[in-house]
């Protein structure tokens, strides 16, 4: 099972991630994108990796 992490220090909280991978991606009070469960076979990580506007999150 792939590893998903935010870097806090890079993300914006913008919310794509969140809007498109809801069960896996929340943007908390602190502006920033977490990882809340990263087994959701319906987000497609790799693509969440991609459309990332400044290439915060990684898949290990």
């Amino acid at each position: 099972m792939p590893k998903v992490t935010v870097d806090e220090s890079t993300c914006v909280g913008c919310g794509l991630c969140e809007q498109n991978c809801p069960n896996v991606f929340e943007v908390q009070s602190d502006g920033i994108a977490h990882v809340k469960d990263f087994s959701d076979p319906a987000c497609d990580l790799k693509e969440m990796v991609e459309q990332c506007p400044v290439d915060a999150i990684k898949v290990e």
